[in-house]
Formats: structure tokens, C-alpha cells, sequence
């Protein structure tokens, strides 16, 4: 995965269109559940996901033209967006 800009000329395939949410906060190891809760609501609504996670945070990636219903969703679920 990288940057647009970044992909090797050589790359035998490529998706584009992604757009990235980040956990906010520092995601300790004991937490469990919380990315699983996040890609379920979104799974139940028909979006598909990316995840990426690192020592300390997640990472959901949608693709551009799920979006707007990501965030819909999420939010009717309670969760808060923070740009």
C-alpha cells in the first residue's frame, strides 16, 4: 500500500479510490472488539473495508464511492468524526 504518486511502475495491479479513517486515540492491546464492532456496521450495510493496524491505532479504508454512507452509518451508530 502507498501513495498514489509512490506506486512502482512495474506494479502488476493497483486498486485506487480509497478513502481512510483513523481510530482516534491510543488503542491499547487489551482492547478488544473495537475494530471488529466498526467493520460490522459497515459490513451490514453492504461497504467493504481495508483494515490496517499498527502498534497503537487502527485504520478502516472505504472505498470514495462508499464514503458518505460510511460516515452515515457510523454516526447513527454513535460513533464521532473528527477531521
Amino acid at each position: 500500500m502507498c501513495v498514489l504518486d509512490n506506486v512502482p511502475s512495474a506494479a502488476v495491479s493497483r486498486e485506487d479510490g480509497w478513502k481512510a479513517f483513523r481510530i482516534c486515540g491510543t488503542l491499547d492491546f487489551s482492547l478488544i472488539c473495537i475494530l471488529s464492532k466498526l467493520t460490522t456496521i459497515l459490513a451490514d450495510n453492504g461497504i467493504g473495508v481495508f483494515a490496517i493496524s499498527t502498534y497503537d491505532t487502527d485504520y478502516i479504508l472505504v472505498k470514495s464511492k462508499d464514503l458518505e454512507l460510511s460516515v452515515k452509518v457510523l454516526k447513527d451508530a454513535g460513533y464521532v468524526f473528527r477531521q
